[in-house]
């Protein structure tokens, strides 16, 4: 397979080093807005000139479109920011390849009652697109990382091998992880933070629908597994309460994060301040600048604290409902992740394979 990678940041690098460890892996173009970035991962990766590092603009769907003809890639895979998303998926559908991203399109507040009801959804705009896709043969797979991705797959394992009847599915995601020497460190990118966190989170009810609340509300105490502990989790916006409803048959989604008090205080400090607003504001001087900008550059680049990091990270999908033999039960399945030993296996040797404690188990 051919791929070009849009994104040589954290994540990017990661499916680079993991895919020059695999055979089918002919050919990968490391695409960044920083050409210089794109190259030191094509030279730290250096597999047999398999990997060829190029400067694009991930806002330039042409300019996607015409790198990814021009090499002939099977597959576009998208590593960066949600907010450049759609036109890298335009692009791939302009150039008729295949395409992969580990989020979906953004979504957009109801413009009078946001609280309550969704305005444009999570995914919307794509999913808008499917009937185009179908007819160029392509196949463009949307929320495929982690949470969103992993996640769904679990949902879906679940209700076709372990239960008759599915009543509820409840996406938790916590840990332990911490930032020694940082006062507040996103291990993301600040904008995916305040989009995910500050929205409008969303609730799937069979007879209801979808419908929204108010940002960290319903708080919960989640026990994780593995040593990780009782953690306080709140309803966010995310992928899973979009995707998976329209496969399963649930009678409720839902998807919590363990973000911790402080952090949602700061974000909350924020959003009452104005610095999430991607409007650009004038400053003294007559400059303009959006205030997410300047709190993204006034915040540690996460790409730089893979190795500060300490701790684990679990997500995983709670299913409750009937199981296979007609009685009540209910599943946790799950992957944990220790950042110091992924870390270990990468510097070690060249790629991180996934770390996950054990296989996905019930609990």
């Amino acid at each position: 397979m051919r791929v070009l990678l849009i994104g040589a940041g954290t994540v990017g690098e990661a499916i680079a080093r993991l895919s020059a460890e695999r055979d089918w892996c002919e050919a990968m173009v490391l695409a960044d807005y920083s050409l210089e970035r794109a190259a030191a991962l094509e030279t730290k990766i250096a597999r047999s000139g398999r990997f060829h590092a190029e400067r694009v603009d991930a806002r330039d769907q042409s300019a996607v479109a015409e790198m990814a003809q021009r090499h002939h890639v099977d597959l576009v895979m998208n590593a960066v920011d949600p907010q450049f998303l759609m036109s890298i998926f335009e692009a791939a559908l302009e150039a008729r390849v295949n395409y992969m991203d580990m989020a979906t399109s953004l979504s957009r507040p109801h413009p009078t009652d946001p609280y309550q009801q969704p305005g444009l959804k999570l995914a919307d705009e794509q999913f808008a697109r499917a009937r185009l896709w179908e007819e160029q043969g392509c196949l463009a797979l949307v929320g495929m990382g982690m949470d969103p991705g992993l996640s769904d797959v679990f949902a879906a394992h679940a209700s076709k091998h372990l239960f008759d009847r599915i009543d509820e599915v409840h996406v938790r995601d916590g840990g332990d992880l911490s930032i020694p020497g940082f006062a507040f460190a996103p291990v993301f990118s600040i904008w995916t933070t305040i989009e995910e966190c500050l929205n409008p989170p969303v609730v799937y009810e069979r007879e209801r629908g979808w419908y929204t609340t108010a940002p960290f509300s319903e708080p919960e105490m989640f026990d994780f597994p593995e040593g990780i502990g009782p953690v306080e989790c709140v309803n966010v916006e995310h992928e899973e309460v979009l995707l998976i409803p329209r496969w399963i048959d649930a009678g409720r989604v839902t998807f919590k994060y363990g973000l911790g008090r402080e952090f949602i205080e700061v974000l909350a400090t924020l959003h009452k301040l104005g610095l999430d607003s991607t409007r650009p504001v004038r400053a003294g001087g007559g400059v303009e600048v959006a205030p997410r900008d300047v709190v993204a550059a006034c915040l540690p680049d996460p790409a730089t604290l893979g190795d500060k990091m300490r701790g684990r990270t679990c997500a995983g999908t709670w299913v409750r409902g009937l199981g296979k033999d007609g009685r009540p039960r209910e599943v946790y399945l799950y992957q944990v992740a220790d950042n110091e030993g992924t870390t270990r296996r990468a510097c070690a040797g060249g790629a991180a394979r996934p770390s996950c404690g054990r296989p996905p188990s019930t609990r």
